[in-house]
């Protein structure tokens, strides 16, 4: 273990050194950030995900800093450049960036002004007049002149010695970090639409003329400025004042007001209009872009938490619909596994006799196979598939409800639905998909891509890379926390569980299909290159109902069994006892059971499993219903207050699903009746709310929604004025036809009227 590592994590993260160290320890021997949570609390002082996530993040970019830092040792040493006291600088630098201001002296260069100065001998030139004592530039320069090496007068000599100075100041490791710090504190974030292309670039129309402090520009402000430069819409600039640069450089190195003072003060000043501010600009473009990928993969990951935690209605017989007006609606009927017992297409919109007979098979299915519930897809015709089928008289047990399908159509060309339904076409597989993500949505939804879900803002802008590291890790957060019926778990969920991985997860399955059922956690051994270690990570987050031990049906883990089991000896009774009856356990005195491997967290969280064993942490499934009388935005009216759920999150407000095929914008200025500085303060993915419509654009089709208990009063069907100085441009989501293209601010009037 690199302790130098654990210093500095402690000092970063505020952690004790023995936390870290346990925490270290335990993922360099392949224990998953799950099972370290939930398992082993006593070694991290009961550390949660959050914490640990930071720990292994941060060492991993302290691993990247110390492979650059060797790289950079050994290019100095092999080209003669190590020192004792340069080595001593590389070896105490705690960041990339003050790595390569030390390197940049010593870094290979291509062929530069200063290089060819040097060729012609000016360097003697340049350290003459740097050192400032009061020599005469011009006629010091005069010895320089000599044609055959390409220097015909006294000017050109001071040139290139200018040249050769500029590159030192540039290369100053003092003067970069000084205007590092300006850039950081003082740059401003600048965009201006190129020459011609207003009418083109019209979707980013907020940005063609836009200046902010970049130190405080939000996510999607930026991502969308740089997305504009990258379609040649816009052109952008990243630059502190320039008097203020000028004025750091000048207190560095002009130390007189003689000739040779000014040649030194005109060598910075190139120093840095040609060279430091472009290099400073390039670091804070890509600071900046880091800051914002960072921020929009929070709220990604956030908002996809919420989403795969959604109440699930449970194991249900379910008829699903995936509606259509031309093409029709794809109908499926899936038994409480999940299974399609039938499907059919069905022409609910289409002519009368079509209407009837459609009326009539759904009716017919429904009765065959004991349908409980009816899930429809919130897509084109989604809210006339509801009308019509609500308007069946099906049995009042029978809940119909509408089901948010963003993804299906992703899931059912995928390789999981070709390998389980070869022969369906691919709107079945996505009816099933609509049925499925009702009676479980997180069993559903890790079989899609989190990044088509479509719960982010600028997706495919953001690093690539770490947004599907934070997307990979919420998924198995939440696929562990919930855990996972091992006899009815698909592939694509168990690839998730905390110790398998893809190729284990296709083995279990292949062994449930030869052997049937697990009936204990321990036949998990017989499945082929699942072993102990595998089956550690592993076992507490696999659940075996009504096998041959109850506990397997809870989350305690099999290392713990001897433990509940000494419990039950102690008290005269069966392990099953314990779990069904309170007064039992009320007397238990886990201090008792305290020993060197487990401690009060863990005996702490076995009672807690005890009470509930298996129980899940999501919440109960709620039926909602959009207003009956509103389906399209040509339905609505400012003051209209409708129910909603919520879509989307983002750093500017929420997007809200009203049923009219169109989500609406609440403005983070009208989430709530008190100022709001994080929309996920009020608002998370699929709550249900109540909002009222404050504006309709139907020409843009945008919708203005607010939560606040008073709106502001329309004025002439238009919003007050507010106080806002700057228009805050959006990149929000779209439902159905929905998009991550950034478009024109939907609060663009409304953000100068609210009050």
């Amino acid at each position: 273990m690199n302790q130098t590592h654990v210093e500095h994590l402690v000092r970063e993260l505020g952690f004790h050194a023995s936390q870290i160290e346990a925490v270290l320890n335990l993922l360099a021997d392949g224990a998953t950030v799950p099972f370290i949570a939930r398992y082993r609390k006593e070694a991290t002082g009961s550390l949660d995900e959050v914490a640990i996530t930071a720990i292994r993040d941060r060492q991993r970019q302290l691993r990247e800093l110390d492979d650059r830092r060797q790289a950079i040792l050994q290019s100095l040493e092999k080209n003669g450049h190590l020192s004792r006291e340069l080595e001593a600088k590389i070896m105490a630098a705690d960041s990339m960036a003050t790595l390569e201001d030390l390197y940049l002296p010593y870094r290979p260069k291509r062929r530069t002004k200063a290089t060819i100065a040097r060729e012609k001998g000016l360097e003697p030139l340049a350290e003459a007049i740097f050192e400032q004592k009061g020599i005469d530039p011009e006629a010091e320069a005069r010895a320089f002149v000599d044609p055959e090496k390409g220097v015909a007068a006294a000017v050109e000599a001071l040139e290139g010695a200018r040249h050769i100075m500029a590159e030192w100041i540039n290369e100053n490791e003092e003067a970069r970090a000084a205007l590092r710090d300006l850039f950081r504190k003082q740059a401003v974030i600048s965009s201006r639409v190129i020459a011609g292309k207003e009418k083109e670039g019209s979707k980013f129309k907020d940005y063609f003329r836009w200046e902010e402090p970049a130190a405080a520009a939000p996510s999607h402000r930026v991502l969308a400025i740089r997305r504009g430069e990258q379609e040649d819409i816009l052109s952008m600039s990243i630059q502190p004042p320039e008097d203020r640069a000028l004025e750091i450089l000048k207190q560095l190195f002009v130390r007189g007001d003689g000739p040779d003072s000014f040649q030194v003060e005109t060598a910075a000043v190139d120093a840095y209009k040609r060279l430091m501010s472009r290099s400073l600009e390039t670091e804070m473009r890509l600071e900046t872009k880091q800051r914002a990928d960072a921020e929009a993969i929070a709220v990604f990951a956030e908002n996809l938490r919420h989403l795969l935690l959604s109440p699930p209605l449970g194991p249900k017989r379910v008829m699903a619909l995936d509606p259509g007006f031309r093409t029709g609606c794809k109908l499926v009927c899936l038994d409480r596994q999940g299974k399609l017992l039938a499907h059919d297409t069905v022409y609910p919109h289409g002519s009368e006799a079509q209407a009837l007979k459609a009326g009539e098979t759904v009716k017919h299915l429904c009765d065959l196979h004991a349908i409980e519930a009816v899930a429809v897809g919130n897509g084109t015709a989604g809210r006339e598939t509801m009308a019509f089928v609500k308007g069946l008289g099906l049995p009042s047990q029978v809940t119909v409800v509408m089901v948010d399908e963003s993804g299906a159509s992703i899931y059912s060309a995928s390789e999981a639905a070709r390998e389980e339904f070869p022969d369906l076409d691919l709107t079945v597989r996505g009816a099933v998909s609509i049925g499925r993500r009702l009676m479980d949505p997180l069993a559903e939804l890790v079989k899609i891509d989190p990044k088509s879900i479509g719960v982010g803002q600028y997706q495919h802008d953001v690093d690539q890379q770490a947004l599907k590291a934070a997307l990979d890790d919420v998924v198995i957060s939440c696929v562990n926390a919930v855990g996972v019926d091992v006899n009815r778990a698909s592939v694509q969920l168990l690839t998730y569980v905390s110790g398998l991985g893809p190729r284990l997860a296709r083995n279990i399955v292949a062994w449930r299909d030869e052997n049937g059922r697990f009936e204990n956690r321990r036949q998990l051994l017989e499945v082929p290159r699942l072993g102990p270690k595998a089956f550690e990570q592993a076992a507490g987050f696999l659940r075996i109902k009504n096998g041959d031990n109850p506990l397997d049906a809870s989350a305690v883990h099999p290392e713990s069994y001897p433990i509940v089991e000494a419990m039950a000896a102690d008290l005269g009774c069966r392990v099953g006892d314990l779990l069904s009856d309170q007064t039992l356990r009320d007397q238990i005195r886990i201090e008792r059971y305290v020993n060197e491997k487990t401690g009060l967290p863990t005996l702490r969280d076995i009672m807690e499993e005890l009470a509930k064993p298996g129980r899940d942490p999501r919440e109960s499934f709620e039926e909602f219903s959009f207003a009956s009388h509103v389906n399209s935005i040509d339905d609505l009216s400012p003051g209209m207050s409708l129910p909603g759920i919520v879509t989307n999150v983002t750093r500017f407000g929420a997007f809200v699903d009203i049923g009219v095929h169109q989500d609406g914008l609440v403005h983070i200025s009208q989430l709530a009746d008190r100022f709001v500085k994080d929309p996920a303060e009020v608002v998370r993915v699929h709550q249900k709310v109540k909002v009222t419509v404050l504006e309709v654009d139907l020409e843009r089709q945008r919708i203005s929604l607010s939560m606040k208990s008073q709106p502001p009063a329309k004025t002439k069907g238009k919003a007050p004025k507010e106080r806002t100085p700057k228009k805050a441009p959006s990149s929000g989501r779209r439902t159905r036809g929905r998009s991550n293209e950034p478009f024109n601010n939907p609060f663009a009037d409304l953000m100068k009227k609210i009050s």
